[in-house]
């Protein structure tokens, strides 16, 4: 069964997080270096059936579009050129925030809450589990 893969696309590193097959689990898979996104999705989309890519949506708070978002469309237009699976965009306002809260609230250290690799999965789990509740 195809699973959904989510991105929370940064200019740095994006994180990633994926569906079980039965679409009820978000879970993070990893967080990339961007300049490595494409070759990841390549290797991944290769072993794993994936019918629906999310890609989180930017907006500043008074919903224009931040200026990563000419990025993210870059990246949109080399990934539709190159597989064949739907993208669907998702409001990814406030998820960093929720993703650093989270981590509080299960208890890691200052230090482990510094690191902003583990934010972005975070986030990027955080936008898969909007689309699937």
């Amino acid at each position: 069964m195809p699973r959904i893969l989510a991105l929370d696309y940064g200019e740095k590193r994006t994180g990633i997080a994926e569906t079980d097959e039965l679409k009820m689990i978000a879970s993070g898979l990893k967080t990339v270096n961007t300049p490595n996104l494409f070759d990841f999705l390549k290797t991944y989309l290769n072993k794993e059936n994936v019918e629906l890519l999310l890609v989180g949506e930017a907006k500043m708070r008074d919903g224009n579009a931040p200026p990563i978002e000419e990025k993210i469309q870059e990246f949109l237009k080399k990934f539709n050129s190159e597989f064949d699976i739907p993208v669907k965009r998702i409001d990814e306002r406030l998820t960093s925030k929720m993703a650093f809260q989270t981590m509080i609230d299960s208890g890691l250290s200052k230090k482990k809450r510094r690191n902003k690799a583990l934010v972005d999965e975070i986030s990027a789990t955080i936008i898969l589990q909007t689309y699937l509740y």
